[in-house]
């Protein structure tokens, strides 16, 4: 028979582990509107939290009214943290492919302007690949009449959009945004 003091032990070392096991990652998707690209995210079982922001331009700690003037390079952009074991990263990259219109430049929808560009930042070697494999086989399908726009670079600097960015939809009675 097993002492309390030594269940105590045991149940403590069964939590440390669980804890110590959970090791999140980060992805990074540009594909419109932020907005409802976070809502589409953000709904995902194994996504763990997201932020919505500014990424792959050149211009430093960018505000939203910059990003729209369309001259510091920057596209609206969800970055989130997820559970690769109850998600994994080829999983949300279909997911990105299945919620926007790759082929589209510059656009989604009635959004204009390289803020609203595709595009995939990759974190690791290994998101790279899994990145260009889904593009090349996304293109092999002939699933679109038009060639795939969506570019694949590496992750830089993200920088947080404003408060009344982030989950904006949920914030605002949910409604609809064209990704």
């Amino acid at each position: 028979m097993i002492g309390t003091k030594r269940m105590r032990e045991m149940v403590y070392t069964i939590g440390m582990t669980a804890t110590q096991d959970k090791k999140l990652e980060t992805a990074t998707f540009a594909a419109g509107c932020f907005w409802g690209v976070e809502e589409v995210f953000r709904r995902v079982k194994g996504v763990k939290s997201t932020e919505v922001g500014y990424a792959g331009g050149e211009f430093k700690n960018p505000t939203y009214e910059d990003v729209c003037g369309g001259k510091t390079g920057h596209a609206e952009s969800v970055r989130l943290t997820y559970d690769p074991k109850e998600i994994s990263y080829t999983d949300l990259i279909k997911i990105f492919w299945e919620n926007h219109d790759p082929t589209t430049y510059h656009r989604q929808g009635p959004d204009v302007g390289s803020q609203y560009r595709s595009v995939i930042f990759f974190h690791t070697p290994e998101q790279e690949t899994l990145a260009k494999r889904s593009k090349e086989e996304l293109e092999r399908s002939k699933k679109f009449s038009r060639p795939i726009v969506t570019e694949l670079v590496p992750a830089s600097t993200f920088y947080r959009a404003e408060e009344y960015h982030q989950q904006y939809l949920t914030k605002n009675g949910g409604g609809t945004c064209h990704i």
